[in-house]
């Protein structure tokens, strides 16, 4: 699902990533930890096209995204990935079900079959009721619930999710956890999570452990 091989990224004089190898298979949930400053996040915006490495491959989808030109790159965003951030970045002139709408709109798709998987997303958060909400009427945890429905709109194959709980009280954060489950077993999706959250890096199938720009050894959780 993805294959990254020797990424490597500078800012400046500044190297953040010191070729990265990494392969996440389709369906796994994935958890990235370590300090602050080891590359986090720099590796995920890579694997989401958002920043492109200085060197090395990214295949995600059996695409070779580093070869893509920006306009085909924006079009797969569009419809292979979607993003979870940890301020849910939801349009506050819109409401629950319009902000779900809008990836569908961008990659064409017509009212009708957009409105009816936002429905479909909002019937599975438990936000039906909720729907013509804007975020401004809508609690914390129901805006992130809002958002991860936006980021499955166009039912991607891989959502990556960056610290997805850090803005939530313990309540919402185990029920926005315990959805990236659920989600994976109702639509297959492969999840990447950047997280300092401990709790979630030991519920998710891999732990990815990085520091000074490298990954050290993987922890793979068991059912025991």
């Amino acid at each position: 699902m993805i294959e990254i091989e020797n990424i490597t990224k500078s800012f400046g004089s500044l190297q953040v990533l010191k070729g990265i190898d990494l392969h996440i298979d389709k369906g796994e949930v994935v958890s990235i930890v370590g300090p602050s400053g080891a590359g986090k996040t720099t590796l995920l915006q890579i694997i989401g096209t958002l920043d492109a490495p200085d060197s090395g491959t990214v295949r995600v989808d059996n695409i070779d995204v580093t070869t893509l030109s920006q306009n085909k790159l924006s079009d797969f965003r569009n419809r292979h990935l979607g993003f979870v951030f940890q301020f849910h970045q939801l349009l506050p002139e819109f409401t629950a079900i319009e902000n779900i709408m809008i990836p569908a709109y961008i990659a064409g798709r017509s009212n009708k079959e957009a409105k009816a998987r936002a429905e479909e997303l909002l019937q599975f958060m438990g936000l039906t009721d909720r729907a013509r909400h804007k975020p401004a009427e809508l609690s914390g945890g129901e805006k992130q619930r809002v958002a991860v429905a936006r980021a499955l709109v166009n039912n991607p194959a891989v959502i990556l999710a960056d610290e997805p709980s850090g803005s939530l009280d313990t309540k919402n954060k185990q029920e926005l956890h315990q959805l990236f489950f659920d989600l994976r077993d109702k639509f297959g999706q492969t999840f990447v999570i950047v997280t300092h959250d401990e709790e979630l890096a030991t519920l998710t199938d891999r732990t990815i452990h990085m520091r000074d720009g490298l990954l050290e050894n993987p922890i793979i959780h068991s059912e025991d």
